[in-house]
């Protein structure tokens, strides 16, 4: 007899909490490699990047592994606009969507 969702959860506990953090580090990574293809698409190094937005190398790549709590806006501006794209801010409360920039 197959097992139902609810008996595998009631003998397999799970950390929710753990679940949450795992999904919000994969979607980062996720998002660092979205923006490294861009870079190689538009047929940049990570050095000419840097070169072309004012910033080191080392923030390039840190941006690439998903480390952009410590990025300004500003460098994340022109990193895309290098790479032929454009930065929008939304604000998010519930359902709602309000663009700030």
């Amino acid at each position: 007899m197959a097992m139902s969702v609810s008996e595998f959860l009631e003998n397999h506990p799970t950390d929710r909490n753990a679940i949450d953090a795992e999904k919000a580090r994969m979607l980062d990574e996720v998002r660092a490699y979205r923006l490294r293809e861009l870079r190689v698409r538009a047929g940049l190094t990570q050095a000419e990047l840097a070169a072309r937005i004012g910033v080191g190398q080392r923030q390039v790549s840190k941006i690439e592994h998903g480390e952009l709590d410590n990025a300004r806006v500003g460098t994340i501006r022109r990193y895309l606009e290098a790479v032929g794209g454009g930065l929008s801010v939304e604000f998010l409360i519930g359902d709602e969507h309000v663009r700030v920039a």
